[in-house]
């Protein structure tokens, strides 16, 4: 099971897009907000609806990967929340994955998760990536996996985030299906 945590203030493209990508797979991908509630609203006032609450993530198990999308105030928000903060750590240390995009990243850096890996991140949160060898964004979007952990550097790079994390999980040929299903 994959779970995607959605907190107020999500870039929801950042979010919509791998999950759809990983679900055209045929990923289990929960969403899950931070609140005690579902509905959780973008960045850009869009409101869904998560799959589950934030009780959930604290009881889930086998879980494979989590999502962070990034946004602001959405990315500040899931670094406040305790049950982000130990499913990350969970999960990584069970060997699973983590993925995060734009701002996203700068939870990971404050964990010392990226001490020593590639990474990137929306351009100006670079300082925030403790320990982590940033990739050059300033020639466009990027998206990089080192290890368990898997970075993204904006919503312009989103299907290409989603892509990423489909082939890690599925194999590059199944992303390659889903990207030319789209239109990619």
């Amino acid at each position: 099971m994959i779970i995607e945590f959605l907190a107020d203030g999500f870039e929801e493209v950042e979010a919509m897009t791998p999950l759809d990508i990983l679900r055209r797979a045929g990923a289990d991908v929960k969403t899950v907000s931070v609140n005690d509630k579902k509905s959780v609203t973008g960045a850009h006032g869009i409101t869904v609806f998560a799959d589950e609450t934030v009780r959930f993530a604290d009881n889930a198990e086998n879980v494979e990967m989590v999502i962070l999308p990034g946004g602001m105030p959405g990315a500040k928000n899931l670094s406040r929340s305790p049950s982000v903060i130990r499913t990350i750590k969970t999960v990584y240390g069970q060997n699973g994955r983590i993925a995060a995009i734009c701002a996203a990243p700068f939870i990971l850096g404050r964990l010392g998760l990226l001490n020593g890996k590639r990474a990137t991140c929306y351009p100006g949160f670079e300082p925030e990536l403790s320990g982590a060898l940033c990739e050059d964004t300033s020639q466009g979007g990027t998206v990089v996996t080192d290890g368990q952990i898997t970075t993204a550097s904006g919503m312009g790079v989103a299907v290409r985030f989603g892509a990423e994390l489909a082939g890690l999980l599925y194999g590059r040929e199944r992303a390659r299906e889903i990207l030319d299903s789209i239109m990619y």
